[in-house]
């Protein structure tokens, strides 16, 4: 497991887990990722991530990057 800052850009990964605080857990929710779910790393710049899951893509900041871990 790694932290999703850490994933290459191109790469499929599955979301092991998100740590952080309720509201932020939620609305990641809300957006497809959560446990299980498949994501792709479309763009990574200073540890900030654009991910690609079911169809949409997520812009996330390098803080809460770290909260999510991620396994190929």
């Amino acid at each position: 497991m790694m932290p999703l800052l850490m994933a290459t850009p191109g790469k499929e990964y599955v979301v092991d887990s998100i740590s952080g605080k309720e509201e932020v857990r939620k609305l990641l929710h809300n957006l497809g990722l959560v446990q299980g779910a498949q994501v792709t790393v479309v763009q990574a710049v200073d540890g900030n991530v654009i991910v690609s899951v079911k169809d949409a893509r997520v812009a996330i900041a390098k803080e809460m990057a770290a909260k999510i871990l991620v396994h190929q």
